[in-house]
């Protein structure tokens, strides 16, 4: 008969601890270390995650009270809460960093078998920040606003499987443009964003490097029509037009778009001129799915609310946020059952110390599992 660890020991096996070992290494993040490993750092800011534990004491209590021995995660003990924040602290975040990279070079082969939404071959990549409220009294370091502190997640989504692909954490004040201007993308990609980002100088930029993007036109923005195109029918689409804006060195595409729906009418931006003009509005309208992705990580993952308060403790706590949405992600990806990414995370909260196949159950969750027997039973108890 089969016998499985946890599941959540099974979950740590997406990260293989020779790989893992390694990016210690190269981050250095065990330099002076005395006895409290990152392998047992990395579990319990997971199980922070995935866990739902709200402090320290929750995770440290969390993890000591399970059953058995926590052996079959890799953990000699639980950690103490003064040794836990203390690494959260003191250690770099740059190996959480680095987990997340390599885990998100696992999930973007699934991700490309999933199949697109659109027919292009140009990658599609939507461009937004977050911002995540502080303690301004507790969080005295970031600053925001003269009463509230805050940090800001800058996120790049890639649409084939909706993975976040780039992220930068920065102070609450940094301007969203500031952060733009200094990512690069490959030619041929279509790049979405909000009225936030507009920046006519950028545009020449990404233009001139090969990267199309997509995003809405100010109300006040200076052009003249340079050629008018036929728009498609029953499209809703008023007006396609090639216009030369000022402060842009390139001419430009303006689409507008009548939606029934609310009774308005949308303008669309893009530099990208094969397109149709529908197809431009779809694009736009799929930038939702990073709004998605941001709510999402907020209700389903503990990134409201932190169990450290130094700067390399949040850094720490929202890396691992995004490695478990990954991990999330990964498992709805590898799943046949239709699963949604709240009842995922809500199940898999209910079930981590499980004694269950994984794979069967992300199949299956609702199937009874077979009964084993009661030597297997003990054995298994005893870790």
């Amino acid at each position: 008969m089969n016998r499985f660890c946890s599941i959540f020991s099974q979950l740590l096996k997406l990260f293989p601890r020779t790989e893992f070992q390694r990016l210690v290494k190269d981050t250095g993040a065990e330099r002076r270390a005395k006895g409290f490993a990152s392998w047992d750092q990395f579990v319990a800011m997971l199980f922070c995650q995935l866990g739902r534990a709200q402090s320290l004491r929750e995770i440290c209590g969390g993890l000591g009270s399970c059953e058995g021995k926590l052996s079959h995660l890799g953990v000699a003990a639980a950690p103490a809460r003064s040794t836990l924040a203390y690494a959260n602290a003191r250690r770099s975040a740059m190996l959480f960093e680095m987990v997340f990279h390599e885990l998100l070079d696992r999930c973007r082969g699934l991700a490309q078998r999933a199949g697109a939404k659109f027919r292009f071959k140009n990658k599609l990549l939507s461009l937004d920040a977050t911002v995540i409220d502080l303690c301004a009294s507790l969080f005295d370091w970031a600053k925001y606003q003269r009463t509230k502190g805050a940090v800001k997640l800058h996120l790049v989504l890639d649409h084939d499987g909706y993975l976040p692909s780039v992220c930068v954490i920065t102070e609450g004040k940094r301007a969203d443009l500031k952060v733009a201007r200094h990512l690069r993308f490959e030619p041929g990609t279509i790049l979405v964003f909000d009225r936030g980002y507009i920046d006519y100088g950028w545009f020449s930029q990404l233009t001139a490097s090969g990267v199309f993007f997509v995003t809405r036109a100010k109300s006040h923005m200076a052009f003249e029509v340079v050629e008018h195109r036929v728009p498609p029918l029953s499209r809703n689409v008023i007006a396609d037009q090639i216009v030369q804006v000022e402060g842009c060195q390139w001419q430009l595409r303006r689409v507008e778009l009548y939606v029934p729906e609310t009774d308005e009418t949308l303008v669309f931006l893009t530099n990208h001129l094969e397109l149709g003009a529908s197809t431009v509005a779809a694009i736009y309208k799929e930038r939702w799915q990073i709004e998605l992705f941001f709510k999402a990580l907020k209700q389903n993952l503990k990134i409201k609310t932190f169990v450290g308060t130094s700067p390399n403790a949040l850094r720490v706590q929202i890396w691992t946020a995004l490695i478990a949405i990954l991990v999330l992600r990964f498992l709805q990806l590898q799943s046949r059952f239709g699963w949604s990414l709240s009842n995922l995370v809500a199940l898999l909260r209910m079930n981590l110390f499980v004694h269950r196949d994984l794979w069967s159950w992300l199949d299956r969750p609702f199937e009874t599992p077979p009964e084993i027997p009661e030597p297997v039973q003990a054995e298994l108890a005893l870790g």
